[in-house]
């Protein structure tokens, strides 16, 4: 599970966060929402990744960890787990990059900072994941 959690992180680490302040006003709602749109959208996240080259090695790093047929799922929970840190910092970037950092070092204290759910499904996702022939 912590190999998932490191994966989840680098993902969120590179996306494209947007600049949100302690209540999100629209325009960072917006991008709050069009980050979360690309990270759940295949189209829009190659478009994302190819114009990027450290987020192009980062993608064939998480390839290479969870199989490219768990690729949708692991963005999608990436989705949800920077909704949640998004929330749960109350949309200040310096605290989510704060938070990020410190679950690059101990991804198992980040983990718990998640919602029940998306808990139960990072775990899932884990099982998965190391279950796959390699």
């Amino acid at each position: 599970m912590k190999r998932v959690i490191a994966a989840a992180m680098m993902m969120l680490a590179l996306s494209p966060a947007a600049t949100l302040a302690q209540s999100l006003d629209a325009a960072s709602a917006q991008a709050l929402a069009a980050t979360l749109r690309m990270l759940q959208d295949p189209a829009a996240r190659s478009a994302a990744i190819a114009g990027n080259p450290q987020a192009s090695a980062a993608d064939s790093q998480l390839q290479a960890l969870a199989g490219s047929a768990n690729m949708q799922e692991l963005y999608a929970l990436a989705a949800e787990i920077f909704s949640e840190l998004a929330s749960n910092s109350g949309g200040d970037v310096g605290k989510m990059s704060q938070a990020l950092s410190r679950g690059t070092n101990d991804p198992v204290a980040f983990a718990a900072t998640l919602s029940p759910a998306t808990l139960q499904r990072f775990r899932e996702l884990s099982v998965k994941i190391s279950d796959r022939p390699r």
